[in-house]
């Protein structure tokens, strides 16, 4: 959202506060500053508006001239030294005087130009930052009184905040509201626009221009009409449009500007309606009928849904509700009384109509994040005091209404040992409450039976975000400022938390696909209900499908990996990449007897086409591929497949062939299935060539838990000692087996002096010289210590000792 500062000033008192101060103070509360602009003047200090009493030669330079130059109404002069020819006595001209700082941080001073004293200068267009003009002084014809500062001839200077306004701050999509917000950090007085009419008189009613309103729909639980007589539609005062061009909205009339103005000054959208287009002089708010169109503002054509809300005359939709006028009731020149709409749209109702349109607005936007139903009546009263103010006319009364709101919204109840305890340090009470007040929450204070300060927070509507303790608390730190929070040390429990053995279990499966040279795929969580329906059930559809889903492609919790890993395969066929083995973990849900339950699940496609074209021809894979690799899935999980495999049956059978089986129980813990996708299932996905696939879904509360924690052991910084050794073992004794007992004996060996790091096989000889039955087998033992460097003593003296140990095993070294 687009913030300009001349406009904040009208509600908040800004002067000494610079571009910079502004932007900090709104990161610092939580509104990210995404770009300032500065445009027209600069503020200007000191530099005013000056006219040329006398202009002499300077006595000692041909191209300088010594000019008298009147600054102010009351005669006060300066004697400038000025190296400009265009102008003449008489001119006015913009003065820097002493102590002035210019655009690139030039300052005035007072100095000697060739020995004459210059107490200031007069400027050109490019040294003002009004321009590029720097041939000569810059002129001011339209002759402002000598005296004026320099930014009030030039007023169009201001600064531009582009700031991000989080989803949950709607209050904050406004002027008054980002004014508020600095006030309260800041300390400063917040203004109110102020309505100079009466709206408790409503004038004379006039039937004939607009005579009834009515609402059919839970959509809107609050509309108000107020109805002005004699309006004269034409251009907008100078300072409505700059207030508009500032923030980038376009100027149309006075009528339609002041609806904007409204909308980014208060965050409430209005509308505008030409009363002599609405027909029979009525308004109706309810749903589109099936088969209406609209011709938006836009111009473009649109069809209505039963589920959007309209506002329409007897015959047609006018309105978009919440979203866009249409052009058949907009206020143009010939517009002559004027029915100004202020209402409260439900969110959820603008925000689906808004994205089934494809259709957005500054009206949309904030409907669709929730505006204040308290500020209806005021925003309208606010629009309607501008109209007449501006384009003239008269109120015709009394004002129609629907529906109404409260303006206080909920009570929150907080202690002072509550508050303290978030914040780990402690506020004054008085700060705490004069925070409230400047927030504008109604706050009564009080102390219990234990003699603890405790404030019931009345919380306006303009505040949707505030429900519980917590919110108020990160209120006070946030106005306190986060700065503030004093520096202490940070002391907590350490907990050894191990990850989730399902977490552990994904990470083991990737490691081990990846190893088979399989390549991982993420996919979202969603799919569409036709999919389940055509290939799972219509209880899996109705039981999966989603409140309010955002897309129509992803209405339901998935069932299974196997579709999106097809649209993974159906992709990179697409593209040629040449990937053929493709895999996922993830969580699925799946219902039984009309419970939903969530599993971790792993799946993998392996793809094989004949026409593929190779140097060589790799095995084909079939089903016992995809059975061994779920073998070993099952393992890492902490279940056996085993050798019990059954036909498959439910619904996933449709989507396999004969060739394939099925395992386990997934009520008890696990179920796996394998074998070849149906050509007709792949065919739905345009999916090449034959298939394999395997899919292992597990009960969360079933994955084994491995039982091993890793624990972080700090590296030596002293260097290792390596010693060989080579030992006679039986020729059929694994040599893991032996490095095993190895590593044992070298650990005995060491005691707590120091430690073997590592014995690892490098030899094995089998040849001639070997005693029938044996084999030698070559090792290599890294010792090393933590703390210091190890001698060869103690070295030699712990390998001795590892092979007298070897050798009471009945291992023999072999020389």
């Amino acid at each position: 959202m687009k913030l300009s500062y001349q406009w904040l000033n009208k509600y908040i008192d800004l002067r000494g506060k610079s571009a910079s101060d502004i932007e900090d103070a709104l990161t610092m509360i939580g509104f990210e500053v995404e770009g300032v602009d500065e445009t027209g003047l600069p503020p200007l200090e000191n530099v005013v508006v000056g006219e040329v009493v006398s202009r002499d030669q300077h006595p000692n330079a041909d191209r300088l001239s010594v000019c008298e130059v009147r600054i102010d109404d009351e005669g006060n002069t300066r004697r400038i030294v000025c190296g400009a020819q265009n102008h003449k006595v008489g001119d006015r001209v913009p003065v820097a005087l002493v102590g002035a700082v210019l655009p690139g941080n030039f300052k005035i001073k007072k100095s000697k130009l060739r020995g004459e004293v210059s107490e200031g200068m007069m400027c050109s267009a490019r040294e003002l930052g009004a321009g590029d003009d720097a041939a000569g002084l810059l002129i001011l014809e339209q002759r402002p009184p000598p005296g004026m500062p320099i930014n009030e001839v030039f007023p169009d200077n201001d600064t531009i905040f582009d700031v991000e306004i989080t989803p949950n701050r709607p209050d904050c999509l406004s002027h008054v509201g980002i004014a508020r917000e600095l006030a309260a950090v800041f300390g400063l007085d917040l203004l109110y626009p102020e309505l100079k009419h009466n709206f408790d008189d409503h004038g004379t009613a006039s039937p004939d221009v607009f005579c009834k309103l009515t609402v059919e729909s839970d959509d809107c639980p609050f509309y108000t009409a107020h109805v002005i007589r004699d309006v004269r539609v034409g251009p907008s005062p100078d300072w409505l449009q700059r207030d508009l061009r500032a923030v980038g909205l376009r100027p149309i009339n006075n009528v339609v500007d002041i609806t904007n103005y409204v909308l980014l000054e208060l965050g409430q959208p209005l509308h505008a309606f030409d009363a002599a287009k609405i027909k029979d002089r009525r308004l109706i708010i309810r749903q589109a009928l099936e088969g209406e169109k609209i011709v938006t503002l836009d111009e473009k054509e649109r069809a209505l849904h039963p589920r959007m809300l309209v506002i329409a005359d007897v015959e047609k939709p006018l309105v978009v509700a919440g979203v866009m006028g249409s052009v058949d009731a907009a206020v143009d020149e010939e517009t002559v009384d004027v029915v100004l709409e202020s209402a409260h749209f439900r969110t959820q109702s603008i925000r689906w109509t808004s994205r089934r349109l494809g259709l957005g607005s500054d009206s949309s936007y904030r409907f669709e994040r929730g505006i204040d139903p308290g500020n209806v009546v005021f925003a309208a009263q606010r629009a309607a005091d501008l109209i007449l103010d501006i384009a003239g006319g008269q109120l015709a009364g009394p004002v129609m209404t629907c529906g109404g709101v409260t303006s206080i919204r909920n009570e929150i109840h907080l202690t002072r040992p509550y508050l303290s305890n978030r914040c780990g340090f402690e506020i004054e009470d008085s700060k705490v409450e004069e925070i409230f007040s400047a927030l504008e929450l109604s706050a009564t204070s009080r102390i219990n039976d234990r003699q603890e300060t405790e404030w019931t927070v009345e919380v306006p509507s303009f505040r949707s975000d505030l429900d519980s303790p917590i919110d108020l608390v990160e209120e006070v730190i946030r106005i306190n400022g986060t700065n503030n929070i004093p520096a202490a040390p940070v002391t907590s429990t350490g907990l050894e938390r191990r990850d989730d053995p399902v977490y552990r279990f994904n990470a083991k499966a990737s490691s081990y696909l990846v190893g088979q040279h399989f390549a991982e795929c993420l996919n979202y969580s969603l799919r569409s209900g036709d999919e389940l329906k055509a290939w799972f059930s219509q209880a899996a559809a109705d039981k999966c499908a989603l409140a309010n889903p955002l897309s129509s492609d992803q209405t339901h919790l998935r069932w299974s990996l196997i579709p999106g890993l097809l649209d993974n395969l159906k992709l990179n066929q697409s593209r040629k990449t040449g990937l053929k083995r493709i895999f996922e973990c993830g969580h699925i849900f799946r219902e039984r007897d009309g419970v939903l339950y969530e599993m971790a699940a792993v799946g993998f496609l392996i793809s094989h086409d004949e026409r593929s074209r190779s140097w060589r021809t790799p095995a084909k894979p079939d089903f016992y591929t995809a059975k061994t690799i779920l073998a070993s899935l099952a393992q890492l999980a902490g279940h056996r497949l085993g050798d019990d495999l059954r036909p498959v049956s439910g619904s996933i059978s449709a989507w396999l062939e004969g060739h394939s089986a099925e395992a386990g129980d997934l009520m008890e813990s696990f179920e796996a299935r394998m074998g070849l996708l149906d050509p007709q299932f792949l065919s739905v996905h345009d999916v090449e060539g034959d298939v394999i696939a395997g899919i292992l879904e597990i009960r969360l509360d079933k994955v084994a838990d491995d039982g091993e924690i890793r624990r972080f052991t700090p590296f030596s910084l002293f260097p290792a000692a390596e010693r060989d050794l080579a030992l006679l073992a039986d020729a059929n004794e694994p040599a893991e087996t032996v490095r095993q007992k190895l590593a044992g004996a070298a650990a005995k060996s060491c005691g707590d002096a120091f430690s073997v790091e590592e014995v690892r096989v490098f030899d094995l000889y089998e040849g001639k010289g070997m005693p029938e039955g044996k084999k030698s087998l070559g090792f290599t033992l890294i010792f090393r210590s933590p703390e210091r460097t190890l001698t060869d003593g103690e070295v030699n003296a712990a390998f001795t000792a590892t092979r007298q140990l070897m050798a009471e095993a009945g291992y023999e070294t072999r020389q």
